[in-house]
C-alpha cells in the first residue's frame, strides 16, 4: 500500500487500478443485468406461453374473440398448436380429447314382441374434433373430468338402447347384432353432436331375457337340427353301406381283371425272356468275335508301336550317337582349322604387301624375284619328277636309243614342271632363262609376256607347295 501524506495527491498507478476496477464492475453489472433479463423473459415466455398436445385442447377465455362465420366468442380454442395467455385477462384451460370406455347395460327393455331383454354393450367415447361440437362440449364438460363425462355418455345410451330395442323383435336384436348396433350409432349420433362427443365404437356383448324366450327359439332350430343330422347320419350310414358294397365288387373285378393281366404279362415276359436270352447269346457271339477281332487290331498296333519304339531306339542308340560324333568332329575340324585360317590371313596380308612393293618395283623387280626364287622352283620341280614311279620298262634287245631316251626323259620331265609352273604363275621362265645378246644378237626377238598375264605372279601362287595326290607306281625293272 501506498502512504499518502496528508496534503498531497495520490500515485499515478493507484488512480489506473481504482479505474479498471471500476470499468469491470460495470461490466459485470451490465452482464449480470442481461442475464436477469433473460431468465425473467424466458419465465416470463414459460408463464404466458402455451403449447396444446394432439390429444387436447385449450381453451383461453377472458377476451372476445371473432369467429371465422363472423360470431363473437368470448373465448377461442386452440387444438394442436400454440397460444400466448394475455396477463391478467385471459384464463387457460386444458380438454382432454383420448377415449375413454362406457358400460352400457339395460334390463326390462320391451322389443317389438313385447318381451322385455336385457342388453349388454361397450362403447368408446371422447370428445369431438369437429369446430361445432367442440363448443358444445366445452360449453357442458369444461372443467369435468372423464369419469362425470362417462356417466352422462353412459345416460344417453341407455336412453337411445331403450329406444332401439323397442323398434326391433327379440330375433332381431339377437340374430342381427352388427344391424342393431348401426342402428344404435344412428339414433345416438344426434344426441352426442348435441353433447360435442363422438362415438368411435359400439359393440353388442350380450342379449338375454329372463322369460327364456331366445332359449325357447332355438329348440325348434335344435330338434330340427337333431333330426337331419339323424336323417344325414342315416343317409350318410346307407351311402356307406352301399359304397362298401360297389367297392367290395369293384375290388373282386380288379382282382380278377389283375390275375388276367398278370398271367398275360407272365406269359409276355416269358416271351421276352426267350427273345433277350437269344440276343444275349448273339450279343455274346458278336461281342467274342469282336473281342477277338480288336484283340487282333490291338496286337498290330502293338507290333507297329514296338517297330516304331526299335527304330526310336536304333536311332537314339545309332544314328544321334554318330550325329553327336559328326557334329564334334565337324567342330574340332573347324577348331583346328582356325589356326590355318589365321595363319592363312597373315600369309595374305604379308603377299599383299609384298604385292604393292613389287608393283612399285615394276617389272625388273619381278624378273630379280624370280631369278631368286628359281632355285627353290626348280628344286620343287625335280622333287615332284623324283616322286614319280615308273612301274615297268620293257626294251627291246640292242635298242640303245631308246634307253638313252628314257634316260633323257628325267631333264626333260623336269623342264616341262617348270616351265608349266611358270604358265601357271603368269612367268616366262625361257625369256628369263635365254642367253643375253650384247651384240647385234641373233635376230630373235626377246620373248615378252602375255599381255593377258596378271601381274604380279605372286598373287597366284598357292599358299603352300602342292602335294602330289598320285599313288607311287612300283617298278619291277628298277627304279629311274
Amino acid at each position: 500500500m501506498f502512504n499518502v501524506a496528508r496534503g498531497g495527491s495520490a500515485p499515478p498507478l493507484l488512480m489506473s487500478s481504482a479505474s479498471d476496477l471500476d470499468a469491470l464492475m460495470g461490466t459485470l453489472v451490465s452482464a449480470g443485468g442481461v442475464v436477469l433479463g433473460f431468465i425473467v423473459l424466458v419465465a416470463i415466455v414459460r408463464r404466458f406461453l402455451f403449447i396444446c398436445g394432439p390429444n387436447e385442447i385449450l381453451v383461453f377465455s377472458g377476451r372476445s374473440h371473432k369467429l371465422p362465420d363472423g360470431s363473437t366468442s368470448n373465448y377461442e380454442i386452440v387444438q394442436g398448436g400454440r397460444g400466448f395467455r394475455m396477463p391478467f385477462l385471459e384464463v387457460v384451460r386444458r380438454m382432454d380429447m383420448r377415449l375413454f370406455p362406457v358400460e352400457v347395460m339395460v334390463q326390462n327393455a320391451y322389443s317389438a314382441g313385447g318381451i322385455p331383454l336385457t342388453v349388454r354393450a361397450i362403447a368408446n367415447v371422447k370428445l369431438s374434433g369437429d369446430p361445432i361440437a367442440v363448443r358444445n362440449a366445452i360449453e357442458r364438460f369444461l372443467d369435468y373430468p372423464p369419469s362425470q363425462i362417462a356417466v352422462a355418455a353412459q345416460q344417453t345410451l341407455e336412453g337411445v338402447l331403450r329406444e332401439v330395442v323397442s323398434q326391433l323383435t327379440p330375433e332381431e336384436v339377437n340374430e342381427d347384432r352388427l344391424k342393431f348396433a348401426e342402428s344404435l350409432m344412428e339414433n345416438a349420433r344426434d344426441d352426442f353432436h348435441q353433447l360435442g362427443l363422438d362415438l368411435d365404437v359400439l359393440k353388442v356383448q350380450h342379449v338375454s331375457d329372463d322369460q327364456e324366450y331366445l332359449a325357447n327359439l332355438g329348440r325348434p332350430l335344435i330338434a330340427g337340427m337333431l333330426r337331419d343330422a339323424e336323417n344325414a347320419e342315416n343317409a350318410a350310414n346307407q351311402a356307406v353301406a352301399e359304397a362298401e358294397a360297389a367297392a367290395r365288387e369293384r375290388a373282386q373285378t380288379a382282382t380278377k381283371q389283375a390275375q388276367t393281366r398278370v398271367v398275360e404279362a407272365t406269359n409276355t415276359a416269358q416271351a421276352e425272356m426267350a427273345e433277350l436270352n437269344a440276343r444275349c447269346v448273339e450279343a455274346e457271339n458278336q461281342a467274342e468275335m469282336a473281342a477277338e477281332t480288336a484283340r487282333a487290331k490291338a496286337e498290330q498296333h502293338l507290333q507297329a508301336l514296338r517297330a516304331e519304339l526299335e527304330k526310336l531306339r536304333l536311332h537314339n542308340d545309332v544314328v544321334l550317337p554318330a550325329e553327336a560324333r559328326r557334329k564334334a568332329e565337324e567342330l574340332k575340324a573347324r577348331g583346328e582349322a582356325s589356326p590355318a585360317i589365321e595363319n592363312g590371313k597373315a600369309a595374305a596380308e604379308a603377299l599383299r604387301l609384298v604385292s604393292e612393293k613389287w608393283a612399285a618395283a615394276g617389272e625388273a623387280g619381278r624378273d630379280v624375284y624370280v631369278l631368286q626364287q628359281l632355285p627353290a622352283l626348280a628344286q620343287a620341280a625335280a622333287d615332284r619328277v623324283a616322286k614319280s614311279e615308273i612301274g615297268q620298262i620293257k626294251l627291246v634287245a640292242g635298242d640303245d636309243a631308246a634307253y638313252s631316251a628314257v634316260l633323257s626323259s628325267y631333264p626333260a620331265a623336269v623342264a616341262s614342271v617348270l616351265r608349266e609352273t611358270g604358265e601357271a604363275l603368269g612367268l616366262d621362265l625361257e625369256r628369263l632363262l635365254a642367253p643375253v645378246d650384247h651384240g647385234k644378237g641373233n635376230g630373235k626377238k626377246p620373248l615378252r609376256r602375255r599381255s593377258h598375264e596378271p601381274s604380279p605372279p605372286t598373287q597366284r601362287m598357292s599358299r603352300g607347295p602342292s602335294r602330289s595326290t598320285d599313288k607311287p607306281v612300283e617298278r619291277k625293272g628298277g627304279q629311274l
